[in-house]
């Protein structure tokens, strides 16, 4: 019997690179969160990054705080990739090859029962900006050696994390030097009540009882594409319009039965808009050290054109910034923290 040899092709996918910097943990009990409306855990472990020569050194080192987008959070943002980077390899990357100087990165685990987080106040949810800045900035100054001033801290994300960064600096003043928005929730009109009809439908299975479809969609072996956005929408609501006593403390900007819009809660979501905040924002704004927005020009969400319009108001605003549109989605994005990311950091302050 012939056998043919096997021609291995050891080079078809790259070896990732050995790790430079190294993950630590920062287990946090929040006071803030304790009781929270939801249940959700008040104790958790948030991954930091540590940059290449962390433990061989005495310095201290600015600090990014890096925001998930929804459905995801901290412990997700650093796992295990089938393809690309992880974000603590672009990071190692990014430092041992120089293009920005080493930073400590701290990944915030603020996930909840309703699929992600705004990163805002919520009676519905949680006081999650009070917690990040109140809280978990404390105990990374006192558990890493950072240079502990809002001069040496800058804050960014993508998506829900992105809006959480504006959200941040324009709201959290004093805490923040810098933060990026890479397709951050703005525009909401042409972003979020396309979703409002689907939300109605999803809601009509569950009897219009928003805790019951929310206990069923953690129940489904598969939940789908309608579902994820019902729960979504279900978190913008707990986040942008909270309504204590109510079922999961919140109110739906539209009616359940005819999906019309309501007016009163409706601008109450209005008001968490980045495009609306400007003009009241302005004197923190014009104090940052950097300001990054970019969006793909095919999101899927639209959010480009809520995006065009912050640009817009910060131009008549006079409040500097960076602005960048590049060809892409809504979805692997990630590429754009290699432009943002040595950006903010040069405007930081540096041991």
């Amino acid at each position: 019997m012939m056998y043919r040899a096997v021609q291995t092709h050891s080079e078809l996918r790259p070896n990732p690179a050995q790790p430079a910097g190294r993950l630590d943990s920062l287990r946090v009990r929040s006071e803030l969160l304790r009781n929270n409306p939801l249940g959700d855990p008040v104790e958790r472990d948030h991954p930091v990054y540590l940059p290449p020569g962390y433990a061989d050194a005495d310095r201290h080192y600015p600090v990014l705080c890096s925001l998930a987008a929804y459905t995801n959070a901290g412990p997700g943002q650093v796992a295990w990739r089938n393809h690309g980077e992880t974000l603590p390899q672009r990071l190692d990357r990014l430092i041992t090859t120089e293009a920005m100087a080493p930073v400590i990165v701290v990944f915030p685990d603020c996930y909840t029962s309703l699929g992600g987080n705004q990163y805002v106040n919520s009676d519905a949810l949680g006081p999650y900006a009070d917690f990040l800045v109140r809280e978990l900035l404390p105990a990374l100054d006192g558990a890493y050696r950072t240079i502990p001033e809002p001069a040496a801290r800058a804050v960014f994300g993508k998506s829900s994390g992105g809006f959480g960064a504006l959200h941040l600096v324009m709201n959290q003043p004093g805490h923040f030097a810098a933060a990026a928005s890479h397709a951050g929730d703005c525009g909401f009109d042409r972003v979020y009540p396309r979703d409002f009809p689907l939300c109605c439908d999803v809601l009509a299975r569950h009897e219009h009882d928003p805790v019951a479809f929310v206990k069923s969609f953690w129940r489904r072996e598969r939940p789908g594409h309608a579902e994820f956005h019902a729960l979504m929408t279900l978190c913008l609501a707990a986040s942008y319009s909270p309504q204590p006593g109510a079922p999961l403390n919140l109110a739906l900007p539209f009616d359940l039965e005819t999906c019309v819009l309501d007016p009163q809660v409706w601008s109450r979501w209005s008001a968490f808009d980045p495009v609306h905040q400007v003009d009241a924002a302005r004197r923190t704004l014009v104090e940052l050290a950097g300001l990054w927005i970019d969006v793909g020009t095919r999101d899927q969400y639209f959010l480009h054109y809520g995006t065009r319009e912050l640009h817009r108001k910060l131009l008549d605003a006079d409040i500097a910034h960076h602005f960048e549109q590049f060809d892409g989605t809504h979805s692997g994005i990630d590429w754009r923290y290699d432009h943002s990311l040595p950006w903010l950091v040069s405007r930081l302050k540096l041991d």
